[in-house]
């Protein structure tokens, strides 16, 4: 699955940026949930994805988790995420993600959410995402589990891929 946005149309000449294999893990209602993509950027200049928002959220937010040298993980909100020129950017579990806070509703395998991205340069995109099991697309699911902000992380049970 792919959306390709910049200058809001589709492009076959290899310009702007393009989102694909994009997911969202499924979550209760009251809880947290991620969105995870590869972001690809096909122009000769560097671009953000600046923010992101979903009706199905109370706050949409950007982050990165990592792993301390004291063996616990963290999540730290991203101001953007930097999408290098001709280059990409993947939001995957342990990494760079889309945090879904306070879900209005469960996010069941098999349904889908409406997510908008916006650039600093490319502007704004909307995605259908579809939700499904962390542990069938290979990922711990911890995002929506770990505690925000930093000051009390979890102790993770696995190594995040790097």
């Amino acid at each position: 699955m792919w959306g390709r946005y910049g200058g809001g149309e589709e492009h076959t000449d290899g310009e702007g940026v393009e989102a694909h294999d994009y997911w969202a893990r499924a979550a209760m209602a009251g809880g947290n949930s991620a969105a995870y993509m590869l972001i690809h950027n096909h122009g000769g200049e560097a671009d953000a994805l600046i923010s992101a928002s979903s009706d199905v959220a109370d706050a949409v937010e950007l982050h990165l988790s990592q792993m301390n040298s004291d063996g616990t993980m963290e999540m730290i909100q991203q101001e953007k995420i930097d999408v290098p020129a001709d280059g990409e950017v993947e939001l995957k579990p342990g990494s760079y993600h889309i945090m879904l806070i306070g879900l209005k509703q469960d996010l069941m395998v098999g349904s889908e959410i409406t997510l908008t991205l916006t650039f600093e340069k490319a502007g704004e995109v909307t995605l259908t995402v579809p939700v499904k099991d962390a542990a069938e697309m290979g990922g711990s699911g911890m995002e929506g589990e770990m505690h925000m902000g930093g000051e009390d992380p979890m102790h993770a049970e696995a190594t995040p891929t790097p």
